[in-house]
């Protein structure tokens, strides 16, 4: 043990100041628990539950200002050392998509008061949102894979109890769906954490980079292959992708966006952080798959919504296209390839789950979910246009959006990339990017541009209070998602300091205690 770590840290206390990467858990699961007694009483629950969210984006403004000053930062649980005992280990794009999931959830949280009746705080909805940012976060700041296995199964827990809220046919119907892949892809990743182990006696991510070199490349390339299939499932990656579209759209429209800003982008950063950072070698071995399976996602996703009419399973399919940008990034792990799945991932987060609640505020301004019985709507309501229209453009990478960016850094990584497969990737990402527009400019005409059918009956206006809430946070979610695309130097300055610790993660190791020392 004391070969693994230095001495100094076995005599040290954990210093007070580490705390903030364990305090947003802490604060989601307490509050989680708290609003569950509270659930009786009305807006308390809700006013309760911003407090806590408020208190979580403190905490994860604090670490990221504190990773970008000082590298990573890593904390373990009880007396157990490292890599015995369970890390949380914060290192930029670790901490950078923790902030923006909890950014979202207030954002989520503040539309959904919009339009919950004073009644429907029973049902235990605020509970279920801060768990599920609890599994989340923990995800996103874990150092432990077997730590990020009792996450997802979280964070499967609290989606699977919002995704049945309310009960319709419809829901329950995408539940088992949802569910059913859910369940299968974790169970191919409990397989990979016992092959792993037998393998190398460890699952702590910074033990792995120290003695993985020296395990058997074959077994660890079929490790690899099923690390691939399980989070390939989980963010509904091309061949294993149905169920998305089939399950997004049947809970509101709230909690479609809470999924889709989430849940799809935990699956890719694990993927981004096992195959790049913790199995290099493996990775290169399945490079051709790795390609094959970006590719497919890319080009199939937005041909997807260009053929559905169902507004809510076409966002769907556009959602699975971003899917494709990030694995680019990984089937392409140069510096620009890195940065731009992760600098993907923090806009998808926030562009997704604002596209979402935009199609919450059109299915309940016309009171239909088809778009061949929508239109009409930029006459009736302008505003929800610009925004609808604006969040196309970021998603399809139209410059200066927060989508352009992302999608420039990883052409460079592609038309760099010596071989056929950089020229491939390059050519996909352009071609996705023209079908995303296709796609959502075909949305927004047949909503917004054309004359409402003969016959649409306009549906009851709800309260001016919900209405200004709904809109607030939607709007307020696409004026970040705009100004991140207008002034990205900041971003582009945390991808220049985060991006080489997942090509070299030297430092990440060094901050958790095991830097150096042999297998």
């Amino acid at each position: 043990m004391a070969e693994l770590v230095p001495s100094a840290m076995i005599e040290t206390m954990t210093a007070a100041a580490d705390w903030v990467v364990v305090l947003p858990l802490v604060l989601c699961l307490m509050g989680a628990a708290a609003t569950l007694m509270l659930r009786r009483s009305g807006r308390l629950t809700f006013m309760f539950s911003l407090l806590i969210l408020v208190g979580v984006i403190a905490c994860e403004v604090t670490l990221l200002l504190r990773v970008l000053d000082s590298g990573p930062l890593s904390m373990t649980m009880g007396k157990w050392l490292p890599p015995f005992g369970i890390s949380f280990t914060a290192d930029i794009f670790g901490a950078g998509f923790a902030l923006a999931a909890a950014v979202v959830t207030l954002a989520v949280l503040v539309y959904a008061q919009g339009e919950r009746g004073a009644d429907d705080g029973r049902d235990g909805f605020h509970s279920m949102v801060l768990l599920l940012l609890a599994g989340v976060t923990g995800s996103f700041l874990t150092g432990d894979l077997f730590n990020l296995y009792v996450w997802f199964e979280v964070m499967l827990i609290a989606s699977f109890g919002l995704i049945v809220l309310g009960g319709s046919p419809a829901q329950l119907d995408g539940a088992v769906k949802y569910g059913f892949l859910n369940f299968l892809a974790t169970t191919f990743f409990l397989l990979a954490l016992g092959l792993l182990y037998g393998l190398l006696g460890t699952l702590n991510m910074a033990d792995i980079l120290r003695v993985a070199p020296s395990a058997n490349p074959a077994a660890m390339a079929g490790v690899a292959a099923l690390l691939l299939l399980a989070f390939g499932m989980k963010a509904a990656a091309f061949p294993v992708n149905a169920w998305l579209p089939a399950a997004y759209h049947t809970p509101p429209a709230v909690i479609s966006a809470l999924f889709a800003g989430l849940l799809t982008k935990v699956g890719v950063y694990a993927m981004l952080r096992s195959l790049v950072v913790l199995l290099p070698a493996s990775r290169d071995l399945l490079e051709p798959v790795l390609v094959a399976v970006a590719l497919a996602t890319l080009l199939i996703a937005p041909l997807g919504a260009i053929a559905e009419t169902n507004l809510r399973r076409a966002i769907g399919f556009l959602v699975i296209g971003g899917v494709g940008s990030v694995l680019a990034g990984i089937a392409i792990p140069s510096l620009a390839g890195v940065s731009g799945a992760g600098l993907y991932v923090f806009h998808a987060i926030l562009t997704m789950t604002a596209l979402y609640l935009v199609a919450g505020l059109v299915e309940r301004q016309t009171g239909e979910t088809d778009t061949r019985r929508m239109g009409g709507l930029y006459a009736a309501s302008a505003p929800v246009s610009m925004l609808f229209f604006a969040l196309v453009l970021a998603t399809a990478g139209v410059p200066p959006f927060l989508g352009f960016w992302p999608k420039l850094l990883l052409l460079q990584a592609g038309l760099a990339e010596a071989g056929w497969s950089g020229g491939l990737v390059a050519m996909a990402l352009i071609l996705n990017a023209i079908l995303t527009l296709i796609a959502g400019s075909r949305l927004w005409a047949h909503i917004f541009w054309r004359s409402a059918p003969e016959g649409a009956v306009a549906p009851a206006v709800a309260s001016r209070q919900g209405e200004w809430l709904r809109f607030g946070a939607t709007g307020a979610l696409v004026a970040v998602v705009v100004a991140a695309g207008l002034w990205p130097n900041g971003l582009f300055e945390a991808l220049r300091l985060g991006a080489p610790d997942l090509l070299d993660p030297a430092r990440y190791a060094a901050a958790v205690g095991l830097a150096g020392g042999s297998p």
